[in-house]
């Protein structure tokens, strides 16, 4: 404590004289003390981390006219290796309060393939500083892309995204044609937002001959060129394989996001909430969610093999009476939720509900799971929550019981301002 009275006295002394001889490097022909124009009025210690911090808060001003220099910036005091960084001049706190809001909000220009229009759209309605553009998507008569940005000129010095769904390999050479284009339009940012990260499961080789798929993806990823603000940023919700996120090279900044918020901002508005229980159905599912959930009381399942089959069993966990909401990034035949529901309502579950980010379901998987009618959780769900990351899914099960789509929207759009 007698050290930091000791730094405040020094950094104060040497705001008032100018004593400082970083300050006279930077302003040589400047002589007037700076406490003439600067009256730093508060000065306070702030200790975080074991390093000692010095705020410096100007509020107040005399002689401004006095500050004559071609150096626009305030210079940062270096005394007795103090640290003040002084980074802002408060004119009028009101007017700071009222704009703050609108000026740290960047504006950005949205792209969308076709299949994410629908969830383009619900992502610019989240923020008055998100607009949507237009890409024309057509063919040339061998079947190959003929696409056109519209007004590429207007989105010059523009922070752009491009919101992609590689829901086959059919559309993913169009989009990646796009998405190699727009950073090249003199862009000052450019943001690719994947949701669903496609290739996630196909990460293992397990014998000579087995092609990492995911790990080609990444790198094709990784080589998108460079906007006038440097790497593209590519944003995906639970990828598969925690991994993975080591794929990507140094050419692009991955922010890797997670649809978990909205599942727990809907098991709060339940009339059960304060009887949920989360069932996990491997331990890859437990390691990527338990640190999100562990607020809830949690059940564990383990898959053990017997002969040609996959069979599920409790680990621990107590099920009985509880509505228990089974959880995982995504589900494609839907073998081992069921497999897991039934494990759970033998072992006394009142009600059974699941939660994927990314529901797949390819050759209408989907069509396996019924809604729980009559208190029977061994044969249908009372709530099975996907998001809007697979936009054909959402077109086949949406308004279809026990379905609910969580939409990704305001988190898509809250990446957007990082």
């Amino acid at each position: 404590m007698h050290t930091g009275k000791m730094a405040s006295t020094q950094l104060t002394q040497s705001l008032r004289t100018n004593q400082n001889p970083r300050f006279h490097r930077e302003f040589p022909n400047y002589s007037t003390p700076i406490s003439q124009i600067l009256k730093p009025n508060k000065i306070r210690l702030l200790s975080s981390t074991g390093k000692l911090k010095i705020r410096c808060e100007l509020t107040s001003f005399e002689n401004s006219h006095k500050w004559s220099t071609s150096d626009d910036r305030i210079p940062e005091i270096d005394n007795h290796n103090f640290h003040s960084s002084i980074s802002a001049l408060p004119m009028t706190t009101n007017s700071i309060d009222s704009s703050s809001s609108q000026s740290n909000s960047k504006r950005v220009c949205l792209f969308y393939c076709t299949e994410f229009k629908s969830l383009a759209e619900r992502v610019a309605a989240q923020s008055d500083s998100i607009e949507l553009r237009n890409i024309t998507w057509r063919t040339f008569e061998d079947g190959f892309p003929n696409l056109f940005i519209s007004n590429a000129q207007g989105i010059r010095g523009q922070h752009v995204a491009f919101l992609a769904s590689f829901s086959s390999p059919a559309v993913i050479f169009e989009q990646l044609s796009v998405i190699y284009a727009l950073p090249k339009l003199f862009i000052s940012s450019f943001t690719l937002v994947l949701p669903f990260f496609p290739t996630g499961t196909s990460e293992r080789v397990e014998e000579e001959g087995d092609i990492a798929t995911a790990f080609t993806l990444a790198r094709i990823l990784s080589n998108v060129p460079n906007s006038r603000g440097g790497p593209t940023s590519l944003v995906i919700f639970d990828i598969h394989a925690l991994q993975e996120r080591f794929y990507f090279g140094d050419n692009v900044l991955p922010c890797f996001e997670s649809g978990i918020p909205l599942l727990k901002n809907r098991l709060q508005q339940l009339p059960d909430s304060d009887n949920i229980i989360i069932a996990f159905p491997d331990d890859g599912a437990w390691k990527r969610f338990y640190k999100q959930l562990q607020h809830f009381p949690m059940i564990i399942c383990t898959k053990v093999r017997e002969g040609d089959q996959r069979i599920v069993r409790l680990k621990e966990g107590d099920p009985k009476g509880r509505h228990v909401v089974i959880v995982d990034d995504l589900v494609q035949s839907g073998g081992t939720l069921i497999e897991c529901q039934k494990v759970l309502a033998a072992q006394g579950a009142a009600k059974i509900s699941a939660y994927v980010t990314h529901g797949i379901f390819p050759n209408r998987s989907w069509e396996r799971f019924e809604p729980d009618t009559g208190g029977s959780p061994e044969n249908g769900m009372t709530y099975f929550w996907i998001t809007d990351s697979c936009p054909l899914t959402v077109r086949e099960v949406k308004n279809r019981r026990p379905f609910e789509i969580l939409s990704l929207a305001s988190a898509i759009a809250a990446s957007l301002q990082i």
